[in-house]
């Protein structure tokens, strides 16, 4: 992954629209707003609301939202106790390999000519592989148990021990192993509000609805005053969909990695089905879900 480029300066003047007065919002005219880079929050007052940042003066606002991730600092002040993250038990190993590479196996080629989402199940784990950049890259997401001490969240990954976790599966899932290079592998934990196992692809994507609808919702704010309202109906429409999205997600996890035997005949079963049904169990097919 490369590294962002930081400015030289800690802060970037941007055009915004917003609130200049506590009674009105005035569209037609843009305020200049400053976004302040590479800075650590020290303090966070609710009641005002304000933030402290180390070594500068304070932060006043209309709102806060804190969208710090995994190890949030936002939740615990607003909780008013440590909130560290609680373990799932789950593991990716997560690389990427060249297309190209593919095309010269022949147990790979038609997988990179013909681009598609591609799933293994098996007991306690399962892989996908995708394609990005217009077909030029293969992303491989490999899903197994935690084997990683309780503090450790990212590692080196070692290819041995990675591919003899899928030792005796398909053939071509091998021969794709084979072709990895480095990857790293991390404990899966979650996000600053609503943490959600992978299996549904959807973590980043959820984050990304969130910032949506704050920003349909801020977009119509006329009056200060509507602000505590606007979170209401923030909470009342994310709510819901995020906490199906974690279970759903968690649910996934336990029909990909059923234990060889009748549930997964079963399910093997179900997924050659041609037509998808109602409880199909690949959720990405479901005709309800």
């Amino acid at each position: 992954m490369s590294t962002p480029h930081i400015p030289p300066s800690p802060e970037l003047v941007t055009e915004s629209p917003f609130l200049n007065k506590p009674e009105s919002c005035p569209r037609s005219r843009a305020s200049r707003r400053t976004i302040v880079l590479a800075c650590t929050v020290s303090k966070i007052d609710f009641g005002k609301p304000s933030v402290q940042l180390d070594g500068k003066t304070g932060l006043h606002a209309d709102i806060i939202l804190g969208a710090d991730g995994l190890k949030s600092k936002c939740r615990e002040a607003m909780l008013g106790h440590p909130d560290p993250p609680r373990l799932t038990s789950n593991l990716a190993y997560r690389t990427i390999v060249e297309a190209g590479d593919m095309v010269e196996c022949s147990g790979l080629r038609h997988l990179a000519e013909e681009p598609a989402i591609h799933y293994w199940l098996g007991p306690q784990a399962h892989a996908v592989c995708y394609f990005l950049q217009g077909g030029r890259l293969c992303n491989i997401v490999l899903l197994c148990p935690d084997d990683l001490p309780e503090t450790v969240h990212t590692a080196k990954a070692d290819m041995q021990e990675m591919r003899e976790l899928f030792r005796g599966w398909d053939p071509r899932l091998q021969i794709l192993l084979n072709l990895v290079q480095h990857t790293t592998k991390f404990a899966l934990l979650g996000d600053a509000c609503h943490a959600t196992l992978p299996y549904l692809a959807q973590g980043a994507a959820q984050a990304v609805e969130d910032g949506a609808v704050l920003g349909a919702l801020f977009a119509r704010i006329e009056q200060q005053s509507q602000l505590q309202h606007a979170l209401v109906i923030y909470e009342s429409l994310r709510k819901s969909q995020t906490m199906t999205v974690v279970k759903r997600s968690t649910r996934l996890r336990d029909i990909f990695h059923i234990p060889d035997g009748p549930q997964q005949q079963e399910r093997d079963r179900q997924s050659m089905q041609k037509k998808p049904f109602e409880g199909y169990p690949n959720p990405w097919a479901d005709p309800v879900s």
